[in-house]
């Protein structure tokens, strides 16, 4: 449903909706009625469209944004390549250059807090990926550790959009067309090309973020649980308009095939006042979600839990699902309602916000992360079957103070160089398995 609303106080209220056509401005008048681009904009800015799709995409996929701003986005010095680190190394956005995947499981601990002044974006690892940027398929998957906001530094995704998702530490999000203010157990979406900047209001963050390269994500259809249900479009919140009027030394940061890429800018690129339309960032409260669930027998599949998706060219099958596992309650009756053991076509990346998984006891700590590749066995480890399979199932039982995800692909996700040598990752993991003893006896059933 369009909305049409305008506010002033963008700090403190977000549209609600996901991917509708929105209309906001912080001064009056700023936006135009009727049209786009008039030979001249209120207040003497400049209009400028932001597209997120092909022009001629499908109506109902089309998506783009009118934005009316004091300096149109291509006032900047060039662009010169960042010298590469250590640190930048670490960036992938090609995963044909990756070393061979291993098929074993892979877990790994928390990143630990940078020593030295670190930033959102210098705070990123690669940990794993598929496809490629330059042919807009796949994705990548990177952790973020950050003890400093930004300062007269924004930033750009060339490469794709990015899926944030917070573990430790609020984050500020300043954005071309407003506001975001992010926690843990929120998630926040940027848009591919829309500028933005983070501040950290409580001095350290960490999380995990998903370069999403294909088609836009979307909210999956319902199909038999019908009109209600999983993540409302309501419970999606876009910021209000909110600009600002700086200039001074700027430096503009842009991530293009992998590359971090910088120029000098002499304002602040976040200077749109008004803007319309249907494509920009997003949040959304991971505590909304409804969860759909068995209340006869049997644990469903993890789909019940989807977020989001990006759709791929095969009816059914996403390029990549946001899945979440949050609180709920537990009613199959004789039924082992812990997550089965298990074995994918698709491949599993797993985080970890808050609390303990229900598959697994210990070892899976928030801020960690597991990787489960293309047919490679995983499932409960040893302690939580035994318990699981003597619990009395004739009475409900709660999941309770946890919230786990994962991003799934439909095609191999292939561990960084970085992933497979750090120190953080868990060379013993295959070892909760390895406690699962033979209880087959041909006389007992």
């Amino acid at each position: 449903m369009p909305t049409f609303e305008t506010h002033t106080d963008a700090n403190q209220h977000y549209q609600s909706g996901f991917a509708n056509d929105f209309a906001t401005e912080a001064l009056p008048g700023a936006l135009p009625i009727g049209r786009n681009s008039p030979q001249r904009a209120a207040y003497g800015l400049y209009a400028e469209q932001l597209s997120g799709t092909a022009f001629t995409a499908p109506r109902a996929h089309n998506r783009r944004s009118w934005l009316y701003r004091i300096r149109p986005g291509a006032v900047h010095k060039p662009f010169t390549r960042v010298p590469a680190d250590a640190l930048r190394a670490k960036l992938v956005a090609n995963f044909a250059d990756v070393p061979a995947t291993p098929p074993n499981q892979l877990r790994w601990d928390p990143l630990p807090m940078p020593a030295a002044p670190t930033d959102f974006i210098d705070g990123w690892v690669t940990m794993a990926g598929n496809g490629a940027a330059e042919s807009m398929s796949g994705c990548a998957i990177h952790l973020y550790a950050a003890n400093r906001s930004m300062q007269d530094r924004f930033f750009y995704n060339s490469d794709g959009e990015l899926l944030i998702v917070p573990q430790q530490g609020r984050l500020a999000i300043s954005t071309e067309l407003g506001k975001l203010d992010v926690e843990p157990y929120e998630i926040a979406v940027i848009p591919r090309g829309v500028r933005f900047s983070v501040a950290l209001p409580e001095g350290e963050a960490r999380g995990y973020i998903c370069e999403n390269f294909g088609a836009l994500l979307q909210l999956p259809d319902l199909g038999p649980i019908g009109s209600n249900g999983l993540a409302n479009p309501r419970d999606f919140l876009t910021p209000h308009a909110a600009y600002e009027d700086r200039e001074g030394r700027f430096e503009l940061v842009t991530k293009m095939n992998g590359v971090l890429w910088r120029a000098d800018i002499g304002h602040s690129p976040l200077d749109v006042v008004a803007w319309h339309g249907n494509y920009a960032p997003y949040k959304y409260d991971l505590r909304h979600f409804n969860a759909i669930g068995s209340i006869g027998f049997d644990h469903p599949d993890p789909s019940i839990f989807l977020v989001l998706q990006s759709p791929s060219d095969t009816p059914g099958v996403d390029t990549i699902d946001f899945v979440i596992f949050p609180p709920r309650w537990l009613a199959a009756e004789d039924t082992f309602r812990p997550p089965w053991f298990h074995r994918n076509v698709a491949s599993e990346f797993m985080g970890l916000v808050h609390g303990v998984y229900d598959a697994k006891a210990e070892g899976f700590l928030p801020g960690g992360a597991s990787l489960h590749n293309c047919m490679s066995g995983h499932g409960p480890d040893a302690e939580t079957f035994e318990k699981a399979s003597r619990s009395d199932t004739s009475k409900p039982a709660k999941v309770d103070a946890t919230m786990a995800f994962m991003f799934e692909t439909r095609t191999l996700i292939k561990p960084t160089q970085f992933a497979l040598e750090t120190a953080q990752l868990q060379a013993n993991y295959y070892e909760c398995w390895q406690g699962l003893t033979k209880h087959f006896n041909p006389e007992q059933r």
